[in-house]
């Protein structure tokens, strides 16, 4: 029986030992927050304090993204203080100097500023540490901000690390190093240019910075987490800021998290359930930030060169896409006045037609250029644009050489299903194209780190119901009738899951969009009437669907929500109205682009007058499409249908209609100018149109 005594004495030790991560749950934490630093400001010589607590750390860009367009550092640090995105302004400054209250302190006007719409969580994370028994030592004022509670209380507060006499006092503790920010503040607002300072005096506040964090790390008790994060920014362009995470088990891994889904990136609001994961305490279910996650283990030589490209790659495409969309809009605007007067004078079309189909490519030209690797080029931004005009090009080969060239509709259907096809692959692989791509979306912007993007979808849906439609063409000539509307169905119903799926889509606007333009043409190509009454329950379908994926992604963990999840939990918390009212902002702005409302106008105009006025605006080659290929007009209406809703729902607004008008209206005007040369022949038999 010795035996067993042995095995009881081992078990009771076992039960008794603590568990592996129990030295890391009691271990002190301390978030340090240095405003404005890029991983371009570090290295081994200008600071070498960083550069040191980079070797003992995992890694990782932050973006620091919260309500605006720029993050300040009292933006930042308040976000931080919320576990969501929040905001007190645009080109903000510092946060203001607590007010001495004992060996605490108070930030004034915090009462305040939890009434504000975007400042209503403010004090979350200080409220935690306190729920869970524990106290807060802030150095500076965004430490303060950080680590307040919701009555703006910190337990022990010094406005500079030399005034703290006890490092050791509280669990959790923040210092705000505010050396490199404070150079840039004019009347204490960050300036309205990208880079105020000289590149000498940038460095000079960067070894102040380098200083400070020396200092401050010499305090820390032994054993104490770091968390680092470059907290807000610094000008009026946003960057991706340093992150990087101390503790017992770090290795030079790459930091990441589930809220971007991305292996080097986290965001601003991943620092709280950071720091109190970190600290052993509870995560407060109104944060929406996930902790930050170690991946992959790479020489630090070679993270810090990656996330300084990637970095320089999403700054790039952030500054051109303004001008891209500006020259796109010309070429469009231009292309449709050429037509005009082409066909309007009855003059020979075939150029017109292949710029057209050139035209219809160039939006998924943008994110098949992510194929390439572009940002290891010395002129990375010249190569993203001769990469989009050549790949384009080649789109437009393959849909004018392949078989299909000899049906009328063949080369748009081609185009379509390249679309389409590239849309579904990105989806399934991670959406790496649309990431930093011109008609995407990129880390610094952060409206989306993950999953389809307005523009994406308005592509998904213009291809799935356009290329469906013209299949579904020769089906109903075949007499296949029924067979014509479940491909358009089931392909759609298909795209649109994946568009919505939590975790692969997760569109929460496209879903309600493309419903009812799945079924508008499905009822067309089945000769139906769409009377107002049907369209609005096919809206209500649409909101309906999107709903059960919601709740669905709201019944998994927390941490494998995505924002779908995220919204119903808001939603049964009443918290959501801001989130919408900010997102019904902009939408509204986007009516008034200069770049995407021309695309519309003049796209849509064109169309209408060449329909209602084929004489004079085309030489009737539209109506003269619709004729030869009913389906056509189908697949078009429901597309028009999807733009338009999608334009109502989604928070980019006009950028939904307008990439469904640049890549449909050329693709039938493409088909029209095809059935005119193919007039000369005998005409196809054709079906009876579908009732519209």
């Amino acid at each position: 029986m010795r035996w067993a005594y042995f095995l009881l004495v081992a078990s009771a030790l076992w039960w008794a030992a603590p568990p592996a991560h129990a030295a890391e749950e009691e271990s002190p934490v301390a978030l340090v927050g240095v405003p404005g630093l890029l991983w371009e400001d570090v290295d081994p010589r200008t600071t070498p304090h960083l550069w040191r607590l980079a070797g003992e750390s995992d890694l990782g860009s932050v973006s620091v993204k919260t309500v605006g367009t720029l993050a300040c550092p009292f933006d930042g640090w308040l976000s931080v203080s919320a576990g969501v995105r929040s905001a007190v302004g645009y080109r903000c400054g510092l946060p203001p100097e607590p007010q001495q209250a004992g060996e605490g302190a108070r930030v004034p006007g915090f009462e305040a500023l939890r009434t504000t719409r975007d400042g209503t969580y403010a004090g979350t994370l200080g409220a935690a540490v306190h729920a869970a028994g524990h106290c807060t030592t802030a150095v500076g004022a965004g430490a303060a901000l950080a680590l307040a509670d919701t009555a703006g209380r910190v337990d022990v507060y010094a406005p500079e690390p030399a005034a703290l006499a006890d490092w050791s006092r509280c669990r959790v503790l923040a210092v705000d190093v505010d050396e490199l920010i404070r150079p840039y503040l004019a009347e204490g607002r960050l300036p309205a240019v990208p880079e105020a300072l000289a590149p000498e005096q940038r460095r000079e506040a960067v070894r102040a910075a380098d200083a400070e964090v020396g200092a401050v790390l010499a305090k820390l008790p032994a054993g104490t987490q770091v968390v680092l994060s470059g907290i807000g920014d610094h000008g009026s362009v946003p960057h991706l800021r340093v992150a990087m995470w101390k503790r017992a088990e770090a290795s030079g891994a790459l930091l990441g998290t589930a809220s971007t889904r991305r292996d080097d990136i986290v965001i601003v609001t991943d620092t709280t359930p950071t720091v109190l994961t970190a600290a052993g305490i509870p995560v407060p279910p109104t944060v929406i930030g996930l902790p930050w996650e170690a991946g992959e283990r790479l020489p630090l030589e070679a993270a810090v060169a990656d996330m300084r490209r990637a970095d320089t790659m999403a700054t790039g495409i952030r500054n051109t896409t303004g001008l891209f969309f500006t020259g796109f809009a010309v070429i469009t605007v231009t292309f449709y006045a050429i037509a005009y007067y082409v066909l309007s004078r009855r003059k020979k079309a075939g150029a017109l037609g292949v710029i057209a189909l050139g035209l219809a490519a160039v939006p998924v030209s943008t994110y098949l250029v992510n194929v390439l690797p572009w940002g290891h080029g010395p002129y990375p931004i010249a190569l993203v644009i001769m990469g989009v005009v050549v790949i384009a090009s080649a789109i437009t080969a393959v849909a004018l050489l392949g078989p299909w060239r000899r049906s009328p509709v063949g080369p748009p259907a081609a185009v379509g299903a390249i679309i389409g096809l590239v849309m579904v692959a990105d989806l399934l692989t991670g959406t790496n194209l649309q990431f930093n791509s011109l008609m995407g979306y990129t880390a610094v912007v952060g409206g989306r780190y993950y999953g389809l993007a307005n523009i994406p979808f308005a592509l998904l849906a213009t291809s799935v119901l356009m290329t469906t439609a013209l299949v579904a063409d020769h089906l109903v000539r075949a007499g296949r009738r029924r067979a014509a509307v479940l491909l358009v169905s089931v392909t759609g119903v298909t795209a649109m899951l994946l568009a919505g799926w939590p975790g692969i889509g997760s569109d929460f606007g496209g879903v309600i969009a493309f419903v009812p333009g799945i079924a508008v043409t499905a009822l067309l190509v089945a000769g139906k009437r769409v009377s107002v009454l049907r369209f609005a329950g096919f809206c209500v379908l649409g909101g309906v669907t999107v709903s059960a994926l919601a709740v669905l992604d709201f019944l998994r963990p927390a941490a494998s929500q995505t924002h779908l999840g995220r919204f119903v939990g808001m939603v049964l918390e009443g918290t959501f109205m801001p989130m919408i009212l900010r997102k019904l902002g902009a939408m509204l702005n986007t009516m008034l682009s200069p770049n995407l409302m021309p695309i519309v106008i003049t796209g849509l105009a064109f169309l209408i007058f060449a329909i209602m006025r084929p004489g004079r605006i085309s030489a009737g080659v539209v109506p003269l499409a619709f004729e030869r290929v009913p389906m056509l007009k189908a697949g078009l209406i429901g597309t028009l249908v999807s733009g338009v809703v999608g334009m109502l729902v989604n928070d980019s607004g006009t950028a939904v209609l307008s990439m469904v008008v640049a890549v449909a209206v050329p693709l039938v005007l493409y088909a029209g100018i095809n059935s005119a040369t193919l007039e000369e022949g005998a005409p196809d038999e054709s079906p009876v149109p579908a009732k519209i």
